[in-house]
């Protein structure tokens, strides 16, 4: 019997091992500093660089985006950040390496992103983001890792890991509650506590402690009424004070609210550069004893920390090795497909098959989300080129091709379906390469439906109707609905899998590589069945998440709702069997340890992920039934069995109390089961939790238990009634859209005639500046969502100085039709 390795970190430069050195001098530098020079470094110069400090030898340094790839703009910035950028190694994206389900690749993708990073002289890459998948048609959610916390902290822990050790900073994003794209400059978040410490702020809780990022990216929403960048609970009482970050706060790009409520709140840098506007507010705002001195010399002294921690980033010592992070990218995309249907083991492929490759993504595939994420690949291997090739080694093997749909626009085209038609029945086997072309989801923008195309859903229902064995790969960022899954015979789902996505779905099929990712969300049958649904996205200034900590499989799996596939699920042409279950320790005392046997029964060495959910059967406070507590994803030889050791999370018992604001025991009964999938349980142990005489029987009323006896009566009303008990105070009214504020929209402008001509000479301008591919419908789309849903605070941001905050008092009365008002304004010195 082997047992499983522990696996040794990659040695990292954490700001928690260089801390004191570097603030002691940065504390030095910012004591000789000027008031102007103080306030100066508190923004930066332009688009991506903080401001050089020449006389102290502080110079200007570069951060960028990711989080998949490095993102850096060649030549010079525009002012959204989206102009061309140089060629970086295009790994999969977030979506998709959850779905490995293993921190030491995340945590290699992170070294290669940091030497890249190196090479071009970036000292912080802007990721990981990891907002919980709350819906799944935000049009982020390939952003962004998992509707798990526990997951989706570990997994960012090891790619912030893997950056740093090479002496480069990471950005975790967007601090909190960013779970959706519409409205996300202006919208708030109206959440209980207790369901945002366990589920929203859970996974960078995990993150910090595990990692200890260089620095944090406040979000650009409002949480329970304060705009994250001036919000000093989040900021401040929770992310220094109860979780110890040391590192430095920035506002996402344009997303600060108020300048001097900012650095009260704990955000440190604003980004981009605004032609010192902002700097002038912070001067005066100390002049006139609005803010202290002592804030601000905080606030510079960990900017300045953060100059000097790059300045100490090691060279790298032989060029990036392009071809051995292409490769990287491929295992990494081989690593995470998830296999989830393979009826008479249709899959592998077999040599001597006459192939139907169905679909146009074959040739020109996607491979990641549209936005700021967007990399400029090195290279991209094709499928279609990768089976060819396949098929040329194995003699008396055949591959046609069919287009299936234009992989822009997915139009409806009979012509192209009937050709498919013709190709698939003259096949062997069927491979139909469908799924969400890039105008679907992107950045600032929602998708409207979880459907296909289509285009696409027709073209798979027509080729399995020949009844030619039917293969569907799906290359999408975030869940679909199925409708058609049981008219084919296999279904891989690829998601988004970077610059090697061709080679690495190549492998899988034909057996290369054996599949084993796992699900890190769950995909419903329809969008409805999500409990969230009905108040997603909300109204444009508020969104309220009455669901509370029923988010992914905790509601599925409590209320034992159907689902198209369940959190954690995945097939492997390999089979497992779980034996030998035993558990160590006291978990009143320390977290509990799992040792479980697992056995490779077939002729193929495969991996599998092994996963511990703790199920609750009684407790005082209610929990959701069921929620992972741990996992590892291990390597087992054909006919071998290997025996893995799994600590539990040591909240996996815990629930967070809001009245003594501490995570505390939760006193009951739970089931330890170990399982394939969340679902799929195969092993399990009862668990008691004494009462320590810290509960009493009214916690068996708590607001969350009525909420679950309400969600069990109509789960799609939850009552005001309850859902004001879990926030403790009343529901929030919806802030009206006019009078016109600095936090109006220019959707908003556009109601009246003098908003609309403003607003439409400001968009073609940025359009103009903005130097991007006009032909790329999915970015241009981009560049529109982000202005039509843009405060007209940001206006004056985005200017560069051009459009001043005094200029924007006036036209802000003047869309009040307060014209005195706005003459005053005008005249003021």
């Amino acid at each position: 019997m082997a047992q499983a390795q522990t696996q040794t970190r990659t040695q990292t430069h954490n700001l928690s091992e260089t801390s004191e050195p570097l603030t002691a001098k940065a504390t030095e530098l910012v004591a000789q500093m000027t008031l102007e020079e103080k306030a100066s470094v508190c923004s930066g110069e332009n688009f991506w660089q903080l401001k050089a400090v020449s006389r102290f030898g502080l110079q200007a340094i570069m951060v960028t985006d990711g989080p998949h790839g490095l993102r850096k703009q060649g030549g010079d910035s525009d002012h959204l950040g989206l102009n061309d950028s140089v060629p970086a190694t295009c790994f999969p994206t977030a979506s998709a390496l959850a779905s490995s389900w293993d921190v030491s690749l995340l945590e290699s993708v992170g070294v290669a992103l940091g030497k890249e990073c190196v090479a071009e002289d970036v000292a912080v890459l802007l990721g990981p983001g990891i907002n919980i998948k709350r819906h799944p048609l935000c049009g982020r959610n390939f952003e962004y890792f998992s509707e798990d916390p526990l997951l989706t902290g570990q997994l960012a822990a090891g790619m912030i890991r893997g950056v740093q050790s090479q002496g480069v900073g990471s950005c975790l994003k967007h601090f909190a509650v960013n779970n959706q794209e519409t409205n996300r400059m202006i919208v708030d978040a109206v959440v209980d506590e207790r369901s945002l410490r366990e589920i929203y702020l859970r996974g960078f809780e995990i993150a910090i402690d595990h990692s200890q990022p260089w620095t944090v990216m406040s979000a650009y929403n409002r949480l329970n009424g304060a705009y994250c960048s001036d919000n000093h609970w989040l900021l401040t009482q929770v992310l220094r004070d109860d979780w110890g970050f040391q590192g430095l706060v920035m506002s996402d790009w344009m997303g600060c609210n108020h300048r001097v409520d900012a650095i009260r709140a704990g955000m440190d840098l604003e980004m981009p550069g605004n032609g010192g506007q902002t700097d002038q507010q912070i001067i005066e705002a100390i002049q006139q004893g609005d803010l202290s001195t002592d804030t601000l010399d905080q606030v510079a002294t960990r900017i300045v920390r953060l100059h000097l921690q790059a300045l100490q980033r090691p060279a790298l010592s032989s060029p990036v090795d392009f071809d051995a992070h292409h490769q990287l990218a491929r295992s990494a995309a081989c690593r995470s497909a998830v296999l989830l249907k393979n009826n008479n083991q249709v899959l592998p492929l077999r040599s001597g098959q006459r192939l139907a490759v169905i679909g146009e993504f074959a040739k020109q595939p996607r491979v990641q989300g549209s936005g700021s994420s967007k990399v400029k690949s090195t290279r991209c291997e094709v499928a279609f080129g990768e089976l060819t090739l396949w098929a040329q080694q194995h003699p008396g093997t055949d591959v046609c091709f069919a287009a299936g749909y234009c992989p822009v626009s997915s139009s409806d085209d009979n012509g192209l379906i009937d050709e498919a038609i013709a190709v698939a029945q003259a096949a062997d086997v069927a491979v139909v390469f469908a799924g969400l072309p890039e105008i679907f989801e992107a950045e600032a923008s929602d998708r409207t439906g979880l459907s296909l195309p289509e285009q696409h859903q027709r073209l798979i229902k027509a080729v399995a109707a020949t009844g030619t064995p039917t293969v569907v790969v799906l290359s999408n960022g975030a869940p679909v609905a199925m409708d058609w899954l049981d008219n084919v015979d296999a279904l891989l789902e690829a998601y988004l899998t970077g610059q090697a996505s061709g080679g690495a779905i190549a492998d899988l099929l034909t057996g290369t590589a054996n599949p084993s990712g796992k699900l890190a969300e769950t995909f419903p049958l329809k969008q409805s069945d999500v409990l969230s649904d009905v108040h997603f996205p909300g109204d444009k200034r508020q969104v309220q998440y009455r669901e509370g900590l029923y988010v992914g499989y905790r509601y599925f799996n409590t209320v034992n709702k159907a689902v198209q596939f369940p959190f954690g699920f995945g097939l492997s042409y390999s089979s497992f069997i779980y034996q030998d279950f035993e558990l160590q320790g006291d978990p009143q005392q320390e977290p509990l340890r799992v040792q479980v046997t697992i056995q490779n029964e077939s002729e193929r060495d495969g991996e599998e992920i092994v996963q511990v959910y703790v199920s609750c059967d009684q407790s005082y406070v209610h929990r959701p039934k069921q929620q992972l507590a741990g996992y590892a994803k291990i390597k087992v030889a054909a006919g071998w069995q290997l025996t893995v050791d799994i600590t539990l999370d040591p909240h996996a018992f815990d629930y967070y109390d809001v009245d003594s604001q501490r995570w505390r025991k939760n006193p009951g009964d739970y089931r330890v089961e170990i399982g394939s999938s969340s679902r799929d349980i195969h092993l399990s142990q009862v668990v008691t939790i004494e009462d320590a005489s810290q509960h009493s029987t009214a916690k068996q009323s708590d607001p969350e238990t009525d909420f679950f006896q309400a969600l069990v009566a109509d789960a799609k009303n939850i009552p005001d009634e309850i859902f004001t008990r879990m926030l403790r105070r009343p529901i929030p009214a919806v802030e009206p859209s006019q009078p016109f504020t600095i936090n109006s929209t220019l959707s908003d402008m556009k109601q009246t005639r003098l908003g609309r001509k403003i607003a439409s000479g400001f968009e073609q301008k940025m359009l103009e500046q903005s130097n991007i591919d006009h032909s790329d419908e999915s970015l241009v789309r981009v560049v529109k969502q982000v202005m039509e849903n843009m405060p007209l605070r940001a206006m004056a941001l985005a200017s560069n100085g051009q459009f001043s905050f005094k200029m924007l008092n006036i036209l802000i009365h003047c869309l009040n039709h307060r014209f005195g008002k706005a003459l005053l304004t005008m005249l003021r010195q």
